[in-house]
């Protein structure tokens, strides 16, 4: 393996310190920058209101309170809200998968007239700031073109602009092309339509990828503030960050701390479970022919 240090230099005592003492410090901040805000958040729900707003803050609970959680899960209806969120989540996950899917294989697979013209434009989409589409997508759902009808309130509102996901069919499309031609060919030759040919050959060698854009799907709409506070008007059909956003109003610092660790305890949970189907889903780049 090639390194920007010799290899010499890294069989020598000094080399072999500094190596060790760079790899030791990247490893320590790293940990730090990603577990600590996860602690503080675990922590801060287990301290009584005057340790959580006390400074300097305290690294470990003088007093473990765990009554926190149920307080937080009560009082902020967090099992409604929690199966909005879930509801609202596995549908998108489900029209993400069937139109995502179809899109890339087409353009991986049939290779329609123009499929690369539209890839492209597809692609271009990636470099307009989300922000900058939120008055277009608001004023589609307002009055849906063609049939005129208002998607406000609904969970249409936030099912469907999810589905053409340009990130997530170039996934889809560059794990498609790496799938050898001659196993299409010979499905074709036995008589096989490109419909089953994508349910019988093609999506049982994508479990990788499909389980990655899979967990994207989920997440984007797990973590999804702005946009479902505008479409999703009542309080009864809202998502855990507007949910705890609109019942959080005058309740203590620990107990909506609290609350905060119970809504980020499923993605982290989904991602330590699939972390091994995650990397390989994005490392995997091909199948040998």
């Amino acid at each position: 393996m090639r390194t920007i240090v010799p290899q010499t230099q890294l069989n020598r005592p000094l080399g072999k310190a500094v190596y060790w003492t760079v790899l030791t410090v990247v490893v320590v901040v790293f940990t730090l920058v990603f577990i600590g805000p996860l602690y503080w958040l675990f922590t801060g729900g287990l301290k009584s209101t005057q340790e959580v707003i006390q400074s300097p803050p305290t690294l470990f609970p003088s007093k473990i309170h765990w009554d926190t959680y149920s307080t937080a899960w009560h009082q902020l209806k967090m099992g409604r809200l929690l199966f909005n969120t879930v509801y609202y989540a596995l549908g998108a996950l489900a029209f993400q998968l069937v139109f995502d899917v179809a899109a890339a294989y087409s353009l991986s697979k049939l290779r329609p007239v123009l499929g690369n013209v539209i890839l492209g434009m597809m692609l271009a989409t990636l470099m307009i700031p989300s922000a900058v589409l939120i008055v277009p997508q608001y004023l589609t759902v307002l009055d849906l073109p063609l049939v005129h009808v208002n998607l406000i309130g609904t969970p249409w509102a936030i099912w469907l602009p999810t589905v053409a996901n340009a990130f997530n069919i170039f996934l889809l499309k560059r794990f498609f092309d790496s799938i050898p031609q001659d196993l299409l060919a010979a499905a074709a030759i036995d008589g096989a339509s490109p419909l089953r040919t994508l349910r019988s050959i093609v999506l049982p060698m994508s479990k990788p990828i499909l389980g990655v854009v899979s967990i994207f799907a989920v997440v984007n709409v797990w973590k999804d503030f702005l946009w479902p506070m505008l479409v999703e008007p009542n309080p009864a059909d809202q998502t855990l960050n507007i949910g705890i956003r609109s019942l959080a109003t005058g309740l203590p610092q620990n107990v909506i701390i609290a609350a905060l660790a119970i809504a980020s305890a499923p993605t982290i949970l989904v991602f330590l479970f699939f972390q091994r189907s995650i990397m390989s889903g994005l490392t995997s780049g091909g199948l040998k022919g």
